[in-house]
C-alpha cells in the first residue's frame, strides 16, 4: 500500500472529488471545488514557555482554518507529540463539512500543539495553555474561530485559555472557546453529546431501512469515551455489544459483554483485555472483522483499508471515529454490500452541541439539558433524514450524499458571499 493510501488529508479529497462527481457532472463548479479542497489559511506559531526549572522551552502549534463561508472557523485543540500536518489539514476540512451536512453556522478549523502533555506539571501546562493564547489571541475569537477540546486537552485547559483570551481583550468572552467548564459557561450534557448524537442517527437510519436497533449485536472499535458511552447506549436500546477493544487488544463473546464492567474497568484505568467474563482475546483491529449487524470504528483513522477491507462481516458500519475508512476500502465495502454512515454526520453530536455552548455564551441564557438533548436530537435526526433518503433516492453511497449536502451549502454560502 502507498503512503498516499494513508495521507488523511488525500483521503478528505477524494471524498470531496467522489461527491463534486455527482453534484456537478458538468465541472460548473471547479473554482468553488478548489476552494474548499485546501485550507484557506495554515498558521505556524511557536510558544516559549518557562517551565518548573525556570529554563524556557519552545513549542510549536499549527493551525489549519479551512473554510469560513458559514461561519467562524470551528474546530478542537489537540495536544500531542506526533504532528502530521496533512492530518491538521483533513480535520479542518472534515470540519467545514461537518458543521455543513449538520447545518450550523460554523466552519472549519484545527488546532495541534506538539507537546506530551504527560510529562508537564499542572502548573507547566496551565503557562502553556496560557502563553498559547498570547500568541493566538489576534486570530481567534467568539466572531471569526472558536476553538474546543481535542485528544489530550480538557474543559480545564479551556477555560484556563478562556481566562487568557477574556484578560488580552479587556472583557469577558466566554464564547471564545467551548467545551468549557459548567462554572465557566460550559453547555449542560456536552459530555455524551458525540455518542447520544450517533444513536439518533443510526436509529433514524434503520427506520429509514424499515428497521430497528432491537436485537441488533455490535462490535465497538474503541473503548474510549464515544464508543463505551455509546456502547451503555445501544444496549439501552436493546441492542448487544459483542466485540470492543482498546489499544490494549479486544475482547469478543457471541453472547454479549457486560458494558457496565467495562466502564468500570476504563474508569481504573484498565484495558478491555482485564475483563472478567467470558471471552474470546482478540487483537485491537480484529474486532473489525467479526461477524456482526452494525460496527463502530470509534479509535483513529485509516483502520480500514483496501488492505483489510475484505475481512469486515458486518452489515452496516457507522463511523464514530474521524477517517477510519479510507477511499480505497470504501470502493470495496460498497462492492461487498455494506453501507457506512460517514463520519462527518455520525459524530457531529458533539459539534452541534458545541454550537449551543457558542449560542448560549452570546445570550448569557443557559437551557436545561432536555432542552439542550431535544435540540440535538431535532437537528440532528433532519441531517440523517436529508442523508438518508436522498442517497437511497439515487442509489449512492451516504458517504457521497452527506459530502453533497454540505458541498451545496458550502457553496451556495461562497456564491451569496461572492467568494466566486
Amino acid at each position: 500500500m502507498s503512503d498516499s493510501k494513508l495521507n488523511a488529508f488525500e483521503n478528505a479529497k477524494a471524498q470531496i472529488d467522489t461527491a463534486y462527481n455527482l453534484y456537478s457532472p458538468d465541472n460548473t463548479q471547479a473554482g468553488k471545488l478548489a476552494i474548499v479542497k485546501n485550507p484557506k489559511r495554515i498558521l505556524e506559531i511557536t510558544i516559549p514557555v518557562k517551565m518548573d526549572s525556570w529554563e524556557t522551552k519552545v513549542f510549536t502549534a499549527f493551525r489549519a482554518q479551512h473554510n469560513d463561508a458559514r461561519g467562524p472557523f470551528k474546530g478542537g485543540i489537540r495536544f500531542h507529540q506526533d504532528v502530521d500536518r496533512d492530518e491538521v489539514k483533513a480535520l479542518s476540512t472534515w470540519m467545514t463539512f461537518k458543521c455543513a451536512v449538520i447545518d450550523i453556522p460554523l466552519g472549519g478549523g484545527k488546532w495541534w500543539i506538539i507537546v506530551n502533555p504527560k510529562e508537564l506539571s499542572e502548573w507547566e501546562l496551565e503557562r502553556l495553555s496560557r502563553w498559547y493564547v498570547r500568541q493566538i489571541y489576534k486570530y481567534i475569537g467568539p466572531d471569526s474561530d472558536v476553538p474546543a477540546p481535542d485528544v489530550n486537552t480538557t474543559p480545564q485547559i479551556m477555560a484556563w485559555m478562556m481566562d487568557e483570551y477574556s484578560t488580552l481583550v479587556g472583557k469577558y468572552s466566554p464564547g471564545s472557546f467551548t467545551g468549557k467548564p459548567l462554572t465557566s459557561g460550559w453547555s449542560k450534557w456536552r459530555g455524551q453529546a458525540t455518542a447520544q448524537g450517533g444513536v439518533y442517527v443510526l436509529e433514524k437510519i434503520l427506520q429509514l431501512r424499515d428497521d430497528t436497533l432491537d436485537g441488533k449485536t455490535l462490535c465497538i472499535q474503541g473503548a474510549w469515551n464515544a464508543g463505551l458511552t455509546m456502547a451503555a447506549l445501544m444496549v439501552d436500546k436493546w441492542a448487544t455489544v459483542i466485540g470492543i477493544s482498546d489499544s490494549g487488544g479486544g475482547i469478543y463473546n457471541k453472547d454479549g459483554l457486560d458494558i457496565k464492567s467495562l466502564q468500570e474497568l476504563k474508569k481504573n484505568r484498565k484495558s478491555v483485555t482485564d475483563y472478567s467474563g467470558d471471552f474470546e482475546k482478540l487483537d485491537a483491529k480484529e474486532v473489525l472483522y467479526k461477524e456482526c449487524d452494525v460496527l463502530i470504528p470509534a479509535a483513529l483513522e485509516n483502520q480500514i483499508t483496501d488492505e483489510n477491507a475484505d475481512k469486515v462481516q458486518a452489515k452496516l458500519i457507522m463511523e464514530l471515529a474521524n477517517g477510519p475508512i479510507t477511499p480505497e476500502a470504501d470502493e470495496i465495502l460498497e462492492k461487498n454490500k455494506i453501507d457506512v454512515i460517514p463520519d462527518i454526520l455520525a459524530n457531529a453530536g458533539w459539534v452541534m452541541v458545541s454550537y449551543f455552548e457558542w449560542v448560549q455564551n452570546d445570550m448569557n441564557f443557559y437551557w436545561e439539558e432536555d432542552e439542550i438533548q431535544e435540540k440535538l436530537k431535532k437537528k440532528i435526526v433532519e441531517a440523517a433524514v436529508n442523508v438518508g433518503e436522498t442517497a437511497k433516492k439515487y442509489d449512492t453511497t451516504y458517504r457521497a450524499w452527506a459530502f453533497i449536502v454540505a458541498m451545496d451549502r458550502i457553496f451556495s454560502a461562497m456564491k451569496d458571499r461572492g467568494e466566486v
